[in-house]
C-alpha cells in the first residue's frame, strides 16, 4: 500500500510541482493519473519509489517512510518503467538488459534464464535477444525497459506513458497484462495522456492541476464528466463524447466501452424500428 499525506515538492529551481497531495493505493489497485504537462503527475509517481522526497508532508510504501529509505531499498517491490526508454537503458543486448536488475537481486542462472525468457516472449522481444536495444525502434525500446521491470516481478508497477510509440497491438496486449497482473494481486499505475487507453481498462482515475488533485473516482464518472476534464485539459473518449450528444434521446451518457456501446445502440435501435 502506497499513503501519500499532504505532500509538497519544489525542484531546486524553485518550481512548486506538488501542493498538498494525498492518496491512498491499495494493493491490487489499477490507477491512471492524468492531467496537463506541468500538472505534477510524474513527479507525484517518482514519490512512490523514492525518487524524488517530500519537501514536506509524507509518502508511506508498505508502512515504511521513503525518506528514511534507498531508491535501492524500495526498488525490489516497486518497479518504475520511465516515459522515455533511453533513461533507462544501457546494456549491450536486450537479453543482457533484462538480465542485469536479476542478477544484482542474486537470483540464480537458471532462474534469470527463465524469467528474461518469459518476459521476451510476453512483450514480443524474442527476436531480438541479442540485438542491442538502442539499434530499436522507440517504441520496441519502451518494450524492453518493461521487459526489465517485470522480469523481477515487483509487488507496485508504475509506468510513466507506456502506451507512447505502441501500436493498437501492443496496446492490447499491455491491457490484457495488466488486467493478468490484477488478478495476481499486484498494484499498477500508469501516468497516461492517452485518454482512450484509460477508458478501455476503465481503472480509478486521479485528474491533476498545478501539483493538486483534481477528482479521484471510476473512470466511468471522471470521463463522461465534462466541466471536469475541461478544467484538466482532458478531451473525453470518442464513445463517451457521442453518448453526451446522444443523451437528449433517453440514452446513458456514462458510457465509455466500445462494447457496451454497441450493445446499448443495438437495443435501442431494434426498439425504436
Amino acid at each position: 500500500m502506497i499513503e501519500v499525506k499532504d505532500v509538497y515538492f519544489s525542484y531546486p529551481n524553485g518550481v512548486q510541482a506538488l501542493n498538498g497531495v494525498s492518496l491512498t493505493v491499495r494493493k491490487g489497485d489499477f490507477l491512471a493519473i492524468m492531467g496537463q504537462n506541468g500538472a505534477g503527475k510524474t513527479t507525484l509517481v517518482k514519490h512512490f519509489n523514492g525518487l524524488l522526497k517530500p519537501t514536506k508532508g509524507e509518502v508511506l510504501v508498505d508502512g515504511v517512510a521513503t525518506a528514511k529509505v534507498s531508491v535501492a531499498a524500495i526498488a525490489r517491490n516497486v518497479g518504475f518503467v520511465f516515459q522515455n526508454p533511453d533513461h533507462q537503458l544501457f546494456s549491450e543486448t536486450v537479453e543482457e538488459e533484462i538480465a542485469f536488475a536479476l542478477r544484482n537481486f542474486g537470483l540464480k542462472e537458471d532462474v534469470i534464464k527463465k524469467r528474461v525468457t518469459w518476459a521476451l516472449n510476453l512483450l514480443g522481444l524474442a527476436q531480438y535477444r541479442k540485438t542491442s536495444p538502442f539499434m530499436l525502434s522507440g517504441g520496441e525500446r519502451k518494450r524492453v525497459a518493461l521487459a526489465s521491470v517485470l522480469a523481477w516481478d515487483p509487488k507496485i508497477l508504475i509506468l510513466d506513458e507506456p502506451t507512447i510509440g505502441q501500436d493498437y497491438q501492443q496496446k492490447e496486449k499491455l491491457r490484457q497484462f495488466i488486467l493478468q497482473m490484477r488478478t495476481r494481486g499486484k498494484t499498477v499505475i500508469t501516468v497516461t495522456h492517452d485518454v482512450e487507453f484509460v477508458a478501455e481498462c476503465n481503472p480509478r482515475v486521479i485528474l491533476m492541476k498545478e501539483g493538486k488533485i483534481l477528482i479521484d473516482g471510476e473512470a466511468r464518472k471522471v470521463l463522461t464528466s465534462p466541466e471536469i476534464l475541461e478544467e484538466a485539459s482532458i478531451i473525453p473518449p470518442q464513445i463517451a463524447q457521442i453518448f453526451l450528444q446522444l443523451s437528449d434521446m433517453g440514452l446513458p451518457c456514462n458510457v465509455i466501452d466500445v462494447y457496451e456501446a454497441k450493445t446499448i445502440l443495438s437495443s435501442f435501435l431494434e426498439s425504436h424500428l
